[in-house]
């Protein structure tokens, strides 16, 4: 860490990987932390120029990571043809606090897919996004959701492989369904995407208990085969969200995912606005599983900041009112419309301690991308730093210590 940098402080209710700060500081120079601790013991190690508490109390909180985003700002990746139209996207979550994102396409027609992942690479090399996500082409059309059913495709371990060779190591998860004939094996579409670096990420299925038993086990032990991997765990796309429901006589893949997660062996993504999974869901899940295995996503698609009107989702027509997105023909939910602050504020309103929020919120999600530098109040990891006011209301975003919002 470069000493000639004057240090900047932080001071009021800082949150870490391991508990709330009620009176804390947080001190970086330049693009790193530099030290994290409570106000009381800030001089006694070494720092000076602390500053007073502030007459209004604000709380200090890690960047947000969110590994499932469309688009936002009136941006959607699916749609975007130039690097510049999806930048719009990342700034819009990046000044509500969302600092580290994936950037998440929809099922597409190959050629689409390809002209795609290619504007997502340029962002993820230029370090403005975190990485790529491919919601589909390879699941089910019976839990299609806003998938187009018409451009879903058989599994095709080729067409993975040249997907995540365009993205250049920058393909982060891409969803599939388990049961489908070719997800699974040798040679099938998980053992491509392990073998690129990315993950499985399973959802968007009509799966049987055994199927997905079966799936989990695959993919566990192929992530295990290759330590070098970004993660050792699979994640799970958007829990309950495009998914069999779960019945006492068919119990479906939910009850798989959810004690997967609880040893440890997977993440499950929970889109906690209220909309998608009620808040008493949400907090169930919590603690069932623990906050070190729940990634908060928000699914958001270009209506995210933006107002009540007509939007496009890849190839599907969208209409939002009253904040929520559905197809303009069938119906079905499609996407988020908040930014993941909004869902920290609402698992937080739904009784979910605020340390667990933030643990799924930021460090858990840094942990499946592999990034140890981001998601967390810690020395040495980048400065993205959040802070907000009681109601979560944004007061300062910066991101490598620089200053992007207001």
């Amino acid at each position: 860490m470069n000493e000639q940098i004057a240090p900047e402080f932080l001071r009021g209710r800082v949150v870490t990987p391991t508990e709330v700060i009620a009176d804390g500081v947080v001190v970086f120079r330049g693009a790193r932390i530099a030290w994290v601790g409570e106000a009381a013991y800030a001089t006694a190690a070494g720092w000076s120029g602390v500053p007073d508490p502030v007459a209004v109390p604000f709380t200090v909180l890690p960047g947000l990571v969110d590994l499932h985003t469309h688009g936002g700002g009136g941006a959607s990746y699916p749609d975007a043809t130039t690097p510049e139209e999806a930048l719009v996207a990342v700034h819009e979550h990046r000044a509500h606090g969302t600092t580290t994102l994936v950037a998440s396409l929809v099922t597409a027609a190959p050629e689409t897919l390809r002209q795609r992942v290619g504007v997502l690479t340029e962002l993820a090399e230029a370090g403005e996004i975190a990485g790529i996500h491919l919601e589909g082409p390879f699941v089910s059309t019976e839990r299609c959701g806003a998938q187009d059913p018409a451009l879903i495709q058989v599994p095709d371990a080729d067409l993975t492989r040249e997907l995540a060779t365009l993205a250049r190591g920058h393909l982060v998860t891409m969803t599939i369904a388990p049961e489908l004939a070719g997800v699974a094996g040798e040679g099938g579409v998980v053992d491509a995407l392990i073998l690129a670096g990315a993950l499985p990420s399973f959802g968007h299925t009509d799966a049987s208990w055994q199927q997905t038993t079966d799936a989990l086990a695959d993919a566990r032990a192929r992530l295990a085969a290759k330590p070098d991997h970004r993660s050792a765990r699979s994640t799970v796309t958007h829990l309950f969200n495009g998914m069999r429901p779960m019945a006492h006589r068919d119990p479906g893949p939910i009850p798989v995912f959810l004690a997967a997660a609880a040893r440890g062996e997977a993440v499950v993504e929970l889109i906690g606005d209220g909309t998608h999974v009620s808040v008493e869901m949400v907090q169930s899940v919590f603690s069932l599983v623990g906050a070190q295995n729940v990634v908060l996503v928000t699914d958001a698609m270009a209506a995210a900041g933006m107002p009540d009107g007509p939007y496009r989702l890849g190839s599907q027509d969208v209409s939002v009112a009253g904040g929520v997105a559905r197809l303009t023909h069938g119906g079905s939910i499609a996407g988020g419309t908040a930014h993941l602050l909004d869902i920290v504020r609402t698992t937080v309103a739904g009784g979910v301690p605020l340390g667990d929020v933030l643990l799924a919120a930021a460090t858990t999600p840094a942990t499946v991308l592999g990034d140890e530098t981001v998601g967390a109040l810690e020395a040495g990891r980048r400065a993205d730093i959040l802070v907000v006011d009681d109601d979560f209301r944004v007061q300062s975003v910066r991101r490598a210590g620089v200053v992007v919002a207001p």
